[in-house]
């Protein structure tokens, strides 16, 4: 395996998603990404491990269905997005919301 560019590795990840179902999945110490279409599982398992510090187990994606939507006569679709559901090491949590 190649080793990556760190300068790059920043912008693989986009934002972490807050949903019902991502934040069931922060009890089992899996975190929900977006991620960029082109990145890979091990560049983003590389860009987390950078970014936060932690150890990464796992790393599934997974790209979902473009949606319809219609503005008036106007059909259109949603941009394509990437999802990336990291599992870390026992112990390893990062922080989404810092205290203020």
């Amino acid at each position: 395996m190649s080793e990556f560019d760190p300068r790059d590795l920043p912008d693989l990840v986009r934002r972490p998603m807050i949903t019902e179902k991502a934040t069931r999945l922060l009890e089992d110490n899996k975190y929900t990404f977006e991620v960029a279409l082109k990145a890979s599982k091990p560049q983003i398992k590389a860009a987390i491990e950078e970014l936060f510090d932690v150890s990464v187990v796992k790393v599934n994606t997974c790209r979902p269905p473009r949606r319809k939507r219609r503005v008036g006569k106007f059909l259109g679709y949603k941009s394509q997005y990437k999802k990336a559901v990291v599992t870390l090491a026992a112990g390893d949590t990062i922080t989404l919301f810092p205290e203020v």
